[in-house]
């Protein structure tokens, strides 16, 4: 065999050794750190529901604060709290998944194709009377499928605040739903009326009433969204019957 052959095969055996040796180590790692994933994305998720209850401030110490959260799970057809197996591990996105475990939604507004059967929703806890409930809300926009949290005062109609944790819209226009200005404007604003219709609508031209809050300017599909999925997850076939079931004074349903 030729000397160029040699350093040929040499190169070759030294590539693979080399991708095998960082497989492993990325591996390794990926591993080792997965705990580490894990609690990060519990407190980033923490830090969002806090951030829907308007309770996150720059000296707010997380875990402290989120002892007065109570977890809770909701039968959305029946708006009763259930028991699940694995509360610990249950994820709502992976339930809407499962066929077993979700349904296909009919009057598909907010776009999302099946939802889970049981929801995880938080409560906020005052004297044993219930504060703040935070809901979790999906739906899509222009891009991207926008996830969030939206609280509600002990009255079940107005707005704590709002929060949308994960989307793709264009940054600049859809993308706005992070600017904490205009997630500033809803804290205060009639989300339902006394009868639990959906009363709030997104406008252009400048909100003048509790019901309304400004549209994002040059964004109409996120807009629309977000209008849709309101109106989807706060009716019937969403939180509906749960805010109408729940009786704030003793945090049943």
């Amino acid at each position: 065999m030729s000397a160029k052959n040699d350093s040929f095969f040499k190169t070759i055996i030294v590539a693979v050794a080399l991708c095998l040796v960082c497989s492993v180590l990325v591996s390794a790692t990926a591993v080792l750190l997965k705990e580490k994933q894990k609690a990060n994305a519990s407190l980033d998720k923490k830090k969002n529901i806090l951030v829907a209850a308007n309770m996150l401030k720059a000296d707010t110490n997380v875990a402290k604060a989120f002892e007065n959260f109570e977890r809770k799970f909701v039968d959305l057809k029946t708006g009763q709290f259930v028991e699940v197996d694995s509360p610990e591990t249950f994820e709502q996105r992976q339930m809407a998944k499962d066929p077993a475990n979700s349904i296909a939604i009919e009057n598909d507004v907010a776009k999302i194709n099946r939802r889970s059967k049981i929801a995880s929703i938080y409560l906020v806890k005052e004297n044993e009377k219930v504060k703040t409930i935070i809901l979790p809300i999906h739906g899509s926009g222009l891009f991207s499928t926008l996830y969030g949290f939206v609280a509600l005062e002990a009255d079940k109609q107005t707005i704590v605040g709002l929060k949308f944790y994960e989307h793709g819209e264009t940054p600049g226009l859809g993308g706005e739903v992070d600017n904490a200005k205009w997630l500033a404007s809803w804290p205060g604003k009639k989300l339902l009326n006394t009868d639990g219709k959906l009363v709030l609508s997104l406008v252009k031209g400048g909100a003048s009433k509790e019901t309304e809050i400004d549209a994002l300017s040059g964004a109409t599909m996120t807009t629309n969204g977000i209008n849709n999925m309101l109106n989807y997850w706060l009716g019937q076939d969403g939180f509906g019957p749960f805010l109408s079931r729940l009786d704030v004074n003793k945090g049943e349903a």
